[in-house]
């Protein structure tokens, strides 16, 4: 059984709507402006970066987008990474694995797939919160393009807001991403 630390309760979420970043419709541009270390969280968010020559140092995929599975060409295109790590998380949480996983990606040298079991669309809170200095995080806007992120001192502190709020024990979280 998954090991959930924050869970995302209902009046959370329209928070959670409003982009963290600028939004992009082109790899090519949104590479031009990112910093490194890269974080991708998603199948399509991944595979434009990939097809755009860049293989993110962290992804986070679960073959899926908009709930339904992704394409064999999304699928296939998501390889070329350094060693390949599997959590479980289910859909609306966030749990110990994932956040360890996270962590454990960013420390390392090489470059990191973390293979979602359940949905990873929550991950980008705790890899905005996990960032180095310099770093960035990449994840869709369903329907409008992807959404880039840097890890400034006002992000970081409305998605601790966030976090903080959740369900679960937010506390536990905040202490894996800061040691």
């Amino acid at each position: 059984m998954a090991d959930v630390v924050l869970e995302l309760p209902d009046d959370l979420r329209g928070e959670l709507k409003e982009p963290f970043g600028s939004l992009y419709t082109d790899a090519e541009t949104l590479l031009a402006d990112a910093g490194d270390p890269l974080v991708a969280v998603g199948d399509i968010v991944t595979y434009h970066l990939l097809e755009a020559g860049r293989v993110p140092d962290v992804a986070l995929v679960d073959e899926r987008t908009k709930r339904t599975a992704v394409d064999e060409e999304v699928r296939a295109a998501v390889r070329g990474f350094d060693r390949r790590i599997e959590v479980e998380n289910p859909p609306a949480t966030v749990t110990a694995e994932l956040l360890t996983a996270l962590v454990t990606a960013l420390e390392s040298a090489g470059t990191t797939l973390i293979d979602v079991d359940g949905e990873e669309d929550l991950a980008a809170l705790p890899a905005i919160l996990a960032l180095p200095e310099g770093g960035c995080v990449v994840y869709g806007q369903p329907d409008e393009g992807m959404v880039l992120v840097d890890g400034d001192a006002a992000t970081r502190n409305r998605v601790r807001s966030l976090v903080e709020r959740m369900d679960g024990t937010p506390e536990r979280a905040l202490a894996v991403l800061s040691d």
